[in-house]
């Protein structure tokens, strides 16, 4: 079985940070109570270096935030966008970036709930128990424009999940109750300074 898989392809070898990093600049990642955060993202309609340049920032503000996905509305950009890199319950890494993103809606029958810890990176230092579908499958196009079907089980239909709220304008506190959401705030305001400077750390190791 392939060990990696690329914009949902399986490749036979992958460096351990995607390329696009490398071209990458860090941006600030937004926060929960940021509006940009809370209102559904636009459409993705122009395709060019613009997008790529954004996409490879993406991936390296991700990278240096120790995170398994990132959308664009994470580093203030409004737009139906999300990169990746997330391994499956399987140990099988997924690694890429999908715009205008769409689940599909999975027969009940077909699919259990999991009932996980999660984490984001604009509610930094909290981790909660989400319930989530343990199978995804999201529809999109890639940079290019081109038609784009990616599948997820375990943790990176989780992933797939989480981040296409994300565009939707929806973060995972959304799903909790009241009161565990005002855990999961008490965690941000507990870990939030320790998080920072983990960022800082690999944002000078990764930009050295």
């Amino acid at each position: 079985m392939p060990r990696v898989f690329v914009q949902g392809q399986p490749v036979d070898s992958y460096p351990g940070l995607a390329p696009e990093a490398g071209r990458g600049a860090v941006r600030r990642i937004t926060e929960v109570g940021e509006e940009v955060l809370h209102k559904p993202c636009r459409d993705v309609t122009e395709f060019g270096p613009d997008l790529a340049a954004l996409i490879d920032d993406m991936f390296l503000t991700m990278y240096v935030a120790e995170g398994a996905g990132l959308a664009a509305n994470q580093v203030g950009v409004g737009l139906r966008l999300f990169v990746y890199d997330c391994p499956d319950d399987d140990g099988v890494r997924h690694v890429g970036h999908i715009a205008n993103p769409v689940l599909d809606r999975l027969d009940p029958a077909d699919r259990r709930l999991l009932d996980e810890g999660e984490g984001c990176l604009s509610v930094p230092g909290a981790v909660m128990d989400v319930p989530r579908p343990d199978r995804a499958v999201v529809r999109g196009v890639d940079k290019d424009g081109n038609a784009l079907v990616v599948e997820g089980t375990g943790y990176f239909a989780r992933c797939l999940e989480h981040e296409t709220d994300h565009v939707n304008g929806h973060v995972y506190l959304d799903r909790l109750s009241k009161r565990e959401r005002k855990e999961a705030l008490r965690q941000v305001a507990d870990r939030r300074e320790e998080v920072f400077a983990r960022r800082a750390a690999n944002t000078a190791a990764l930009s050295g």
